[in-house]
């Protein structure tokens, strides 16, 4: 596939949050579709899921840019001593665990333990990343990446004190960093287009405005760091990623992108897992209501059909 416009960026979300999952998204890969994708690094198939990476790599056409998806939520933490966010060995407290506890007595306790568990993560992914990038040149594979890409599961960065946690990690490590996601999706091509507005559910929007007023640290990062400031595309539509609707909203989103000189995050979860993969670290409610979605497969057919939308 030939490579395509530079301000869009394609990407997939939960690389190795089961096997499943895992193997749909590397087809996704091997068809040259993805610009990106984000690894998870707490769950039980995370060594098989990098091992099956590896091995696929000198099938690819380029390699994708990885990010370090910060599983803050679900998963098995990869450190030690955690009271607050972790029960048995499991991430806990969830987006709205973290964001009440922020408001107690227990704030900074919650901020330390946080950055001690994203640098724990960061670090497992980076090297996972690095060993990539060894293979890909090892087999003449190209690759564009030189530095860090983070984002986070259910956006959990954006929350004030985990970007507190996520800045003073960066700083406290001298972590090189080229990307830091910001969930930040224009409103008005959705409204524009009104043959869909049925199609949205009311809670996506709600999501939307709360991430759109975290926004601007990230945005200040950006301007701080001399880095290109992006949207993302991804929440208003989140589990209707399906081809007809994309090609309906592409057009404003990409004219709304260009006009304010930023970068696009395409965003998909083209990965379904299968029940019987949760070891434990992953809730009931969330494999059965988001996991095993049949939304999953319909992002990934749309993936496998994006050139003919995206140029």
């Amino acid at each position: 596939m030939e490579k395509r416009n530079k301000q869009i960026d394609i990407h997939a979300d939960d690389y190795a949050l089961t096997v499943h999952t895992s193997q749909d998204m590397l087809e996704c890969m091997k068809e040259g579709v993805l610009d990106s994708f984000s690894i998870i690094c707490n769950t039980s198939s995370f060594d098989e899921c990098m091992e099956m990476l590896n091995q696929a790599i000198p099938s690819f056409s380029f390699l994708p840019l990885i990010s370090v998806h910060l599983n803050l939520v679900e998963g098995f933490a990869l450190s030690e001593g955690l009271r607050l966010i972790a029960e048995n060995g499991v991430m806990s407290l969830g987006w709205k665990g973290v964001w009440l506890m922020a408001f107690t007595g227990k704030r900074r306790q919650l901020k330390e333990e946080l950055k001690k568990e994203i640098k724990a993560q960061i670090d497992r992914t980076w090297e996972v990343a690095k060993k990539c990038f060894q293979i890909a040149e090892e087999n003449h594979i190209p690759y564009e990446q030189n530095h860090l890409r983070i984002d986070s599961h259910q956006h959990i960065h954006s929350i004030p004190i985990v970007w507190e946690a996520l800045m003073e990690a960066i700083e406290e490590n001298g972590y090189e960093v080229e990307y830091i996601r910001n969930p930040k999706e224009p409103l008005l091509p959705f409204i524009k287009e009104i043959s869909l507005w049925k199609s949205y559910r009311p809670v996506n929007f709600i999501k939307n405005r709360i991430l759109m007023l975290y926004s601007k640290e990230n945005d200040s990062y950006c301007d701080r760091n001399h880095m290109q400031k992006m949207y993302m595309w991804g929440l208003v539509m989140s589990g209707k990623m399906d081809f007809e609707r994309i090609k309906k909203i592409y057009p404003e989103m990409l004219k709304k992108t260009e006009r304010d000189n930023r970068r696009l995050e395409i965003l998909f979860h083209p990965g379904t897992a299968l029940k019987e993969e949760n070891k434990g670290e992953i809730a009931r409610e969330s494999m059965e209501d988001f996991y095993l979605s049949d939304g999953r497969n319909i992002e990934k057919q749309t993936l496998l059909q994006i050139k003919n939308i995206v140029c």
